[in-house]
């Protein structure tokens, strides 16, 4: 029997290609679950601005360099989704504490009020999808995600 023969009927590599193919299926569908929905509130903000004011909100200000290392996103691109936003009116700049000649982002109110209608209409959409689970299937999967999460993150900032 090859190599190659026992590796693919090795039972964690069968896991493991079950965990690849479910988890580009959860990327793909959770894609088109966001463009399908027909809901207003789930479109007050792109996808780009919500995880950014998802930060902020969760670490408080911070310059535009420490915000795309944290997000793992070039700077030049982070730069453009911030000036949306501040034409926007859903973050403001504000002089750097730590250096004078930097500024530092955080969400205004009017970003802070977007950010809360989508994060509900989405806690919403995922109560109505998984009504039929079981509390402790939730929670575990709630689980499992943040430590997938977690791995992902620890990933990329090897690089």
């Amino acid at each position: 029997m090859s190599d190659d023969h026992e590796t693919a009927t090795d039972p964690d590599d069968v896991t493991l290609s079950r965990i690849e193919t479910e988890v580009a299926l959860l990327m793909r569908l959770g894609e088109a679950t966001r463009r399908a929905t027909g809901t207003a509130e789930h479109r007050v903000l792109d996808r780009a601005a919500y995880v950014i004011l998802r930060h902020l909100d969760a670490t408080g200000p911070q310059n535009v360099s420490a915000l795309a290392a944290r997000l793992n996103l070039d700077g030049s691109t982070v730069t453009r989704q911030v000036a949306a936003l501040q034409r926007d009116g859903l973050i403001d700049r504000a002089p750097d504490p730590t250096d004078g000649r930097g500024t530092v982002i955080s969400p205004t109110p009017a970003g802070l009020h977007r950010m809360a209608a989508v994060q509900a209409a989405r806690v919403r959409l995922y109560g109505d999808m998984l009504a039929d689970w079981d509390p402790a299937d939730r929670d575990n999967l709630a689980e499992m995600l943040r430590r997938l999460n977690e791995a992902l993150e620890r990933r990329t900032r090897r690089r």
